[in-house]
Order: structure tokens, then sequence, then C-alpha cells
């Protein structure tokens, strides 16, 4: 599998350098190619991927500094993938747009076929007007940080473009980033409308420690960046709720409170190690290992954003449709532990299904698409500096961890997340099918 991963790449280099050959042709021979019909590219190879990983980079940091929830970051990751790719694009002989391709996406801005254009310095742009704008709230420290890296980036291209070809892709980005930015903001993901839990007790609670409202409670209602991207994800309700000691409902809460009982070191370990956004991280990390062309990092950023930001709006639509109790409120309640607690705070919103499940597993089938099924890799965690990284034989092994996790940390029953890792794996192919980037 490997050798196909490099085989690949070595092909899309290849058609790249075969581009740049062309177009080398066309600059030492203007009069002759000057008549085309598409816009006109410079002569130096378009392969780096460094305006991908280093934004890709950016975007993380922004998040540290920016905590939400994850289905909030997701969404910020799959517009600000849209972004780049369409900025992109047109500088990778061999692939198109996939703005066509998108739910509801009016059409872009286009590059000129009279001017001359340097794609990466495009993205570039785009990059840094997404990030500036689809961060609400964003500080002045942040702000500062994405203006140096823009002009860090545009120094290097300064290096061997020339202004006016400079200033026509800065543009060209910028407009786009505006379009996808206009875009985004017809969504309804800033729905207001308050959620007011349901009586009785098979229903959520608010938990503890804050015992704050339910959040995302409209999230399922957000509109997809692929359209049905769900379809035939979801898995059915969840195990009816019941009191009975004998009951199946009954016995998940017994197991999962027996297991806080008697976790080991690693699980511990296990259910306080998945952060949020730690896929983006995954994959910042295999790009500096495998060091793939513009288009294959570019493609992986923007298909990784989009399945876990439709993954996000498909489990949340599930979470309020259920509205299922969490186990810390069963356990202290129904089974009488009153002290007892998770390892970690219970997000504030409903039990099934597992939202970290159905965001890993889409994660992970779009990075096992893209890189292999068994692919080995070490996670570093960017924003967990007391933990050691830890050894993955696959994506899909990594996303079993991720829900598995949440069993261990007392947030979520084994049932709600081997199921929701179906879910996910689902939500992932749609994507991966539906998005022709070739």
């Amino acid at each position: 599998m490997k050798n196909l991963r490099v085989m690949k790449n070595a092909s899309v280099l290849k058609r790249i350098r075969q581009s740049a050959i062309g177009l080398l042709g066309c600059t030492l021979f203007t009069l002759s190619c000057t008549d085309h019909d598409g816009p006109q590219v410079p002569a130096e190879p378009v392969s780096s991927p460094e305006v991908v990983t280093s934004w890709l980079n950016m975007q993380l940091k922004i998040a540290q500094a920016m905590p939400a929830s994850p289905p909030v970051h997701a969404r910020r990751w799959a517009y600000s993938g849209v972004a780049l790719w369409e900025s992109l694009q047109p500088g990778l002989p061999g692939y198109r747009s996939i703005a066509s391709q998108l739910n509801g996406l009016p059409a872009l801005p286009q590059p000129s076929p009279s001017l001359t254009y340097y794609y990466p310095a495009s993205a570039n742009a785009a990059l840094a007007a997404i990030n500036r704008a689809i961060h609400p709230g964003i500080s002045a420290i942040t702000l500062a940080r994405i203006d140096s890296l823009e002009a860090v980036n545009l120094a290097k291209y300064q290096q061997h473009q020339q202004p006016d070809v400079l200033a026509n892709s800065v543009d060209f980005g910028k407009k786009i980033a505006a379009a996808v930015f206009e875009w985004s903001k017809t969504d309804g993901y800033d729905s207001a409308t308050p959620y007011t839990p349901l009586g009785g007790a098979a229903y959520w609670k608010p938990t503890p420690p804050a015992f704050g409202p339910a959040i995302l409670s409209n999230w399922g209602k957000v509109r997809t960046i692929v359209s049905n991207s769900d379809a035939g994800a979801e898995q059915g309700a969840p195990i009816a709720y019941s009191e009975d000691k004998t009951s199946e409902y009954y016995k998940q809460v017994e197991e999962l409170y027996n297991i806080s009982q008697s976790l080991t070191q690693e699980q511990r370990t296990i259910a306080t190690y998945w952060p949020d956004n730690s896929w983006h991280n995954v994959l910042s990390q295999v790009l500096a290992t495998e060091k793939p062309g513009l288009a294959v990092a570019a493609k992986a950023f923007t298909q990784l954003g989009i399945a876990m930001s439709d993954g996000a709006i498909s489990l949340c639509k599930g979470k309020y449709v259920y509205q299922g109790v969490r186990p810390v409120t069963y356990i202290r309640t129904i089974l009488n532990h009153p002290e007892w607690n998770t390892v970690i705070p219970t997000p504030p919103h409903p039990e099934y299904p597992s939202g970290h499940s159905v965001m890993s597993a889409a994660a992970a089938e779009v990075l096992t698409a893209t890189f292999g099924e068994h692919y080995h890799y070490t996670d570093k965690p960017y924003n967990l500096p007391a933990f050691a990284p830890r050894q993955f034989n696959s994506f899909d092994e990594a996303a079993a961890e991720a829900a598995v996790s949440r069993v261990y940390a007392g947030i979520h029953y084994r049932k709600t997340c081997e199921v929701s890792l179906l879910h996910g794996k689902i939500v992932g192919q749609n994507v991966i099918n539906a998005l022709k980037f070739e």
C-alpha cells in the first residue's frame, strides 16, 4: 500500500513537472502562447505543499487559542478547506473545482484568461482572509500571527514572481475567501433558539461540574457542506431507557461504572489523550512525513474538514432527536452513587450518538483513502505537552481508540461508541464518493 501511495504521489509530481516544462516554453515563446483560452501560469513548478502545511499549523494554533466545541471547530476547518482548494486548483494540472459539487455554493470568482497567476500566492491570501473572518472574536495577537504568516509566505514568492503576478494572485485569493465566507453565513450555524430539556428520567439533564445549559441544540439543522452526506449513516435509536436491573440499558450503565472503578493507567491515559481537532494535527504530522505534492496536501486538508464538519452536523441532529440522559446522571441517581465522577467533564449535550466516535471515524476514512489502510504513524499531540506520543497501525485503529476513550472517561456507553464509529465511517465514505477532485 505504501508503494502505491508513493507511486500516486510521484504521478502527481510528474504531471506538475510536465506542466511546468510546457509553461516554460510559453514563457520563452511568448507570441505563440499568449492567445490561449485559460489564465496564464508562471513557469516555476507549483509542487511544494508549504502553503498548505504552514496554514494547517497556523489554524491548529488558532484553535488552541480560541477553544470551542469540536463541531464548531470542524465547521471552520471545512470552510477554510473550500477556500484553499478553490483558490489553488486552477494551477493544479489534472484537478478541478469542487464548487458545483457543494451544497448551495453560488458561482465563485474565476481567474481572468488575460492575466497571469501564481496560485500558491492565491491560496496564501485566501487562507489568511478566511481565517480572519471565520473565527468570531479573534484576538489582536492571533490576527497579528495571521498577518505575519501571510507576509512570510508572500516574501518567499516575491523572490521568483513579478509584482503584477502576485497582485493578480492575491486579489483572486481574497475574492475566493470572501465568496466562501458569504456562503458560510447562510448555513444556519448561529441559530440561537434555546433548548428546554424534556421532563422524565430518560432525558438529558445538566451535568456536573458546571451544570450548564445544553449547547449545539440546533447544530443538526446546519446546512451540510455536501448534500446528503449522512445518507444511510444514522444507526437508529439507542438502547431503550430502563431502570430494570435485568435490562440491556441498566447493564450498559453497570458496565461503564465497573470500568470506572478499575481503570488502568493506560485506560486513564487514553481517556484524557484525545483533544479537540487532533485529527488535523495527525494530518499535519503525516504531511511532514510523506511530503506529498501540493495537490495531495490540499485535497487532504479540504476533504478532512468537510467530512468532520458534516459528521458533526449529523451527530448533533441525532443527539436532539433522542435526547438521552448522560451516564453521570443515571449513576448518581438510579445507581445511587451520588459522589461518582467522570474522568473528564461531560460535554453539555445528550449522550447518543458519540461525537468523538462519529467525527474520528469520518476523519479516519478520509485519511485512509489518501494514505492507505495500514498506515503506521506516531501521533504527537500538539496541545498536550505532558503526554507521550502514541503509536497507531492505521487511522481506523486510532479512531477506535478515540471512541473507546469516551467509555474510559465515563461519558458514553460502549454500544453508543461502536455504532457511532459506523455512523462516521459512512459519512466519510459519502463525502469521498461525492467529491471529485480530479
